[in-house]
């Protein structure tokens, strides 16, 4: 069995009883950096497994022989540094190579930093797309230009070196009244949400230096009158 475990993206409290449990009975933990996911083991008294890095410089070459000991008779899991795997993380690629091989994957419920930032930002989450990333060069303004258009309420990674740039982008091509909610250190100590039209967001952020990573939750657009979506409506 291969098992696709979430990690907490920020307090250590979020792991739960299961993922706990199925690491330390595991054969072998597949994780994207041995050092950030020895830290994790260790709170949780996780010290006799052995660990094999599995990232995205890797994958393609480590699948097939972790698909062969999952043939074998192993039980592996796939942890990421934080958060679900495959998530703007790696494990996709994985899960295909071993779904094709005909192994069984389970992927636990848990942590994930977009669904929090979602739920919490005020703005519609009936109906979302999940960007994660945008392209950081190549491709970038056609992205923003087809999602000044998207009805739905959008989903965005962003870096704090990268936010203010993101944001006057917003304003450029979604419109300075647009409404977005920013949320950064999801489940840290020092969470906040910053919420507002994108112009209000961006002089916060020109004030105030932005820190840690950033879930910016982005009102979809009214295709009815051009305008961006209110909130009793679908988003």
């Amino acid at each position: 069995m291969l098992y696709l475990i979430p990690t907490p993206v920020g307090n250590m409290e979020d792991m739960t009883f299961r993922a706990i449990r199925l690491l330390k009975e595991a054969d072998l933990i597949l994780c994207e950096d041995t050092r950030t996911s020895g830290i994790l083991l260790k709170h949780f008294e996780i010290t006799d497994k052995r660990l094999m890095a599995h990232h995205k410089f890797n994958e393609h070459g480590t699948a097939k022989a972790i698909v062969e000991r999952l043939k074998g008779g192993e039980n592996i899991c796939l942890i990421t540094d934080a958060g679900t795997p495959g998530i703007s993380d790696p494990g996709f690629y994985l899960v295909r190579e071993a779904t094709e091989a005909g192994i069984e994957v389970q992927t636990l419920p848990g942590a994930t930093a977009f669904v929090p930032a979602l739920v919490s930002s005020g703005l519609p989450c009936d109906r979302f797309c999940f960007e994660g990333f945008l392209p950081q060069k190549k491709g970038r303004q056609t992205r923003l230009k087809e999602l000044a258009e998207e009805p739905r309420t959008m989903i965005i990674y962003e870096s704090p070196r990268r936010v203010v740039k993101t944001l006057e982008q917003f304003c450029e091509y979604f419109g300075e009244e647009r409404r977005i909610s920013a949320c950064r250190e999801i489940s840290k100590v020092h969470e906040e949400s910053v919420r507002g039209t994108v112009r209000e967001v961006l002089e916060h952020f020109r004030e105030n230096e932005p820190k840690g990573e950033f879930v910016i939750i982005v009102q979809g657009k009214n295709k009815k009158d051009g305008k961006a979506a209110t909130l009793h409506m679908e988003a």
